[in-house]
């Protein structure tokens, strides 16, 4: 299938193992992920699987053999109806059309990663692609600037400017959430410096180093370092590149941008976008919300007490809003439950494993609201818009 070409800078690169693909049944979305998580299951321990290139942008997917060398299957965003992982067995899955079929059958694709990390994060990282496109199709539902008058730039798939080989230095059990959540320090920086500093150059550009660094400050654990967004072939000539890269701009005066919807390039960052809903407003959110899966949630401010944080989940009857209060040790736990954690992100990832006080386990899987199902209506659609 045809996919609108996009540059390389929005396409992010990822390797896994294909397992294969089922049927999946005509039913509700609800009875779709149980069956789903049991195929999965069931398939944990299949040996027979094919070491692939998988390409992320907000067009598609696409799936290469290992040396990128030939395309084995290309999905429009717009027939990928939801991605789901289950990192207890480092398996992750997404739901779609097969490209160019007629019929409604849905298949599930599934892939094995190198850990549950490495599945988190192709499932975060489809999932934000689902927001971006809706976001790319919906710009009237964007989240208001707050009053900045610095240029925004067009949403892109990674930030920028941080060495590759530390983008596997992020532990959810060590990362704090950052912001606007209570418990937060605040940051003595002015908002301009804020945003100046996204799109910072690392000033240290040999991977050797920063990993020296890491260990003798004991924020790398053994193993960390490896990127398992890159092959290690891969991985030399990005960083030739990034080097070659900050030496021209080393002369240039930084210009201030401000924040835009992108996918980031370390798990905590993306995967606080992704639970953030970042750059969608807050009632558009509220409404997509109720219509993803059963446990999908949203981390936003409380909407009657705009100072504290709020996790929004999406229940059987409907949807429930728990307060998230903070510690005077700095821990944090949801209202009316007992449980205290270090982080949020600590607290996402305990309740995404067991429902214990919540009405319903969280979902890490997500729906892709521009999901179109009817080939020959968009085709048609399509054809309608270029006709003069």
């Amino acid at each position: 299938m045809c996919e609108t070409p996009v540059t390389d800078d929005a396409v992010v690169t990822c390797t896994a193992e294909y397992v294969g693909s089922f049927p999946v049944d005509d039913c509700c979305l609800d009875d779709q992920i149980k069956q789903l998580h049991s195929q999965l299951k069931s398939l944990k321990g299949c040996k027979r699987r094919r070491p692939v290139s998988l390409k992320f942008t907000t067009k598609g997917v696409k799936m290469y053999n290992e040396d990128e060398t030939k395309l084995l299957m290309a999905h429009a965003l717009r027939r990928v109806s939801l991605s789901t992982a289950r990192p207890v067995d480092a398996q992750f899955a997404f739901v779609s059309h097969n490209p160019g079929s007629t019929d409604a059958q849905l298949y599930c694709h599934v892939f094995k990663a190198r850990h549950a990390r490495a599945a988190q994060f192709l499932n975060l990282l489809l999932c934000r692609c689902f927001q971006l496109s809706y976001l790319e199709k919906h710009p009237e539902d964007a989240q208001e600037d707050s009053g900045s008058s610095l240029p925004c730039r067009t949403p892109s798939l990674l930030n920028h400017g941080f060495p590759l080989s530390v983008s596997a230095l992020v532990s959810f059990r060590r990362a704090p959430f950052r912001g606007w959540l209570p418990g937060s320090k605040k940051s003595q920086k002015s908002s301009e410096d804020t945003h100046s500093s996204q799109d910072e150059v690392c000033p240290i550009s040999s991977s050797s180093l920063m990993r020296k660094k890491a260990i003798r400050t004991k924020a790398l654990r053994s193993g960390a370092y490896r990127s398992f967004t890159f092959t290690p072939l891969k991985r030399r000539s990005v960083h030739e590149q990034l080097e070659a890269t900050q030496g021209k701009e080393k002369d240039k005066t930084p210009v201030k941008t401000s924040l835009a919807p992108s996918l980031a390039e370390t798990e905590e960052a993306l995967a606080q976008a992704v639970w953030c809903w970042a750059g969608i407003a807050a009632d558009s959110s509220y409404s997509l919300l109720a219509d993803d899966v059963l446990g999908s949630y949203l981390l936003c401010p409380h909407p009657k007490k705009p100072k504290c944080g709020s996790l929004i989940i999406r229940v059987p009857s409907g949807s429930v809003i728990h307060l998230i209060e903070s510690t005077c040790k700095g821990k944090f736990l949801l209202e009316k439950c007992k449980l205290e954690f270090s982080s949020i992100a600590e607290l996402i990832e305990y309740y995404t494993e067991t429902q214990d006080e919540l009405p319903c386990q969280l979902s890490c899987a997500r729906v892709n609201h521009c999901y179109e199902w009817e080939e020959a209506l968009t085709k048609a659609l399509c054809k309608a818009t270029q006709e003069p």
